[in-house]
């Protein structure tokens, strides 16, 4: 089994379900008292979010890049970001470790590919519906991806950040990503990416006649298929 290096922290409350859903899925493939062999740094999501809302993405990169290498020397044989949103400087943390990392977006894409979608919608932060790193990797794919209305990534950010972020998880919310989803179904989406390490705390495959693609359950199982390959 490889020793998986998790930076997590951002938030601390998606990092729980990483760690909840790795070493579930290890334990449901070997069984006994089987775990997960993995390493955690948890970073201060104060000092990322300022990063953020400053533009200063380089800096945020050379801190994640600074985990990445702890976790490396640590023992770590792979990195998973435990975040969508930070993968736009997942270049950043390469330059700085020799190790590779699994990035969410090429283990959502092939979900997506294997279910036989062409076109889904695209949920989470301002940053990962606006900006291109995230939307041309999982595009390069052969997959199109549509994003919500102005109003709409506006209130989906601020219910991200306001509320999913804190653990909230309010009804309102639910109801207001749910007709989101069915104006993306609308405009031709077959299924939805949840975009947002959080958003998965509030939405459910239930909520939605729509395909979810839940982007922590995706990417965690995908780090224990890596971690458990011969």
């Amino acid at each position: 089994m490889k020793t998986i290096g998790l930076i997590g922290g951002m938030t601390w409350k998606s990092t729980l379900e990483y760690y909840r859903i790795i070493n579930e899925e290890v334990n449901g493939r070997l069984g006994g008292f089987h775990s997960a062999k993995c390493l955690l740094y948890s970073v201060n999501f104060d000092e990322i979010e300022r990063c953020q809302s400053e533009g200063n993405w380089e800096n945020a990169g050379q801190i994640l890049g600074k985990a990445a290498a702890s976790l490396e020397k640590a023992g770590a044989e792979f990195i998973v970001i435990c975040t969508n949103t930070m993968h736009k400087v997942v270049d950043h943390i390469e330059e700085q470790i020799k190790i590779p990392v699994l990035h969410i977006a090429d283990a959502t894409a092939k979900q997506i590919k294997s279910s036989n979608l062409k076109t889904v919608g695209l949920l989470g932060t301002k940053y990962t519906m606006e900006q291109d790193f995230y939307k041309s990797r999982i595009e390069s794919n052969g997959i199109k991806v549509l994003i919500p209305t102005d109003e709409e990534r506006v209130i989906v950010n601020k219910i991200i950040y306001e509320e999913l972020g804190f653990g909230q998880i309010l009804e309102p919310s639910r109801d207001y990503y749910k007709k989101v989803i069915q104006n993306l179904v609308d405009h031709g989406a077959e299924g939805v990416i949840l975009g947002c390490t959080e958003i998965g705390l509030l939405l459910k495959p239930e909520d939605s006649e729509t395909p979810l693609f839940d982007t922590t359950m995706i990417h965690a199982v995908e780090a224990v298929n890596i971690a458990l390959e011969k």
